[in-house]
């Protein structure tokens, strides 16, 4: 995919061609700043020492109200040929990450386990048609697509459809809502509805939450006046998961601070790194070396310093090929933690994508 497609319930950016390419936040803002560049787009990979997939396009058009794809064309058959790791292999993983949680002497408290999924297509996937299905069937998220080239990836796509706010700044207005806690849906309305009010009532998931809302306070409080923050999270629901969210506002102290430069201040955040934020991304990098961009952050910031920022996840990187992708899902793991809870969560987040490409998942 040439551009950069970022579709909200409340508008869709599009943009195309490429005037300049940055492979780190830093340049990226250092163009904003100097003016060499009024809008950036792109994203930003799950550890910061690795490369960024940020442009500023040549044509961007930005319009109000959801996105109704007018047609949604058949997509080929996709099966899955790969479990990067096995699920024995992550229950025996997450387990092993239990056990040093639980060692007073570790410093760790949090730390999120992730396995993939490699799948590939019959024919080649359009990107643009594989993002209408996922609008289609996920009309609340936050549905992308990202030319992964800057970030020396040419031809591959991040796709994906998040429920996760990271950063949005418009005027010195800042808010977001960080998701932590999770619990698969059910079929039955009744065994669903308990399971909402047992994850809003458990002390491990709360306590889960509780990190990422007790360290983005940490961060924002210097940056933020005014920081309204809920004293417990509420539910939201996706039609694979329940997710504890709490939504977070507060004005800048200065307007000179952009929405690059809060995305970049709060990612990766404790919600898909774990904390303390370096003890867990090395954590990671030993586990499952090298995440990409599943995890990172994708989003848009105008010369203005107005722009929104979500988490990169629910989501596949599609190789150059179009036809192989990598399919994403992880869990925060406590000390608490139960492995094959971990796995079966990790199972329902991956169906948000692959079940948007009709793809079957493996319990």
């Amino acid at each position: 995919m040439d551009g950069f497609l970022l579709a909200t319930p409340d508008g869709v950016l599009r943009t195309s061609g490429t005037r300049a390419a940055f492979d780190s936040a830093a340049a990226a803002s250092s163009a904003l700043r100097s003016g060499t560049a009024d809008l950036i787009v792109g994203a930003l990979p799950f550890d910061p020492r690795r490369r960024a997939a940020l442009v500023a396009p040549e044509q961007a058009l930005h319009t109000a109200g959801a996105w109704r794809p007018a047609a949604l064309p058949e997509l080929p058959e996709v099966r899955i040929v790969s479990e990067i790791p096995s699920a024995a292999e992550h229950v025996a993983r997450v387990t092993k990450l239990v056990e040093l949680l639980n060692d007073p002497a570790q410093p760790m408290r949090k730390v999120v386990a992730a396995r993939s999924l490699l799948a590939e297509a019959r024919a080649p996937l359009d990107a643009e048609v594989v993002a209408a299905h996922l609008v289609t069937g996920h009309p609340r998220a936050a549905v992308y697509a990202v030319d992964l080239t800057p970030a020396g990836r040419p031809g591959e796509t991040l796709l994906g459809a998040t429920p996760e706010t990271l950063i949005s700044r418009h005027g010195r207005t800042v808010t977001l809502r960080p998701l932590a806690g999770t619990a698969p849906r059910l079929a039955d309305p009744a065994a669903d509805a308990e399971r909402a009010r047992d994850l809003l009532a458990s002390t491990k998931n709360r306590d889960e939450h509780a990190y990422v809302i007790d360290w983005i306070r940490e961060l924002l409080g210097p940056v933020c006046t005014g920081l309204s923050i809920p004293d417990g999270p509420e539910l939201l629901a996706t039609p694979e998961v329940w997710h504890l969210a709490t939504p977070i506002r507060g004005e800048l102290r200065d307007p000179a601070t952009t929405a690059l430069d809060l995305a970049v201040l709060l990612h990766p955040t404790p919600a898909v790194c774990g904390t303390p934020t370096d003890l867990a991304l090395d954590a990671i990098a030993e586990l499952e070396g090298d995440r990409g961009f599943y995890g990172g952050a994708v989003g848009w910031c105008d010369a203005a310093g107005d722009g929104d920022w979500f988490v990169a996840i629910r989501c596949a990187e599609l190789a150059a090929d179009a036809r192989t992708l990598r399919a994403y899902g992880g869990g925060g793991i406590v000390a608490a933690s139960d492995p094959a809870t971990e796995l079966r969560e990790t199972t329902a987040k991956l169906r948000t994508f692959l079940g948007g490409l009709h793809c079957a998942i493996p319990e």
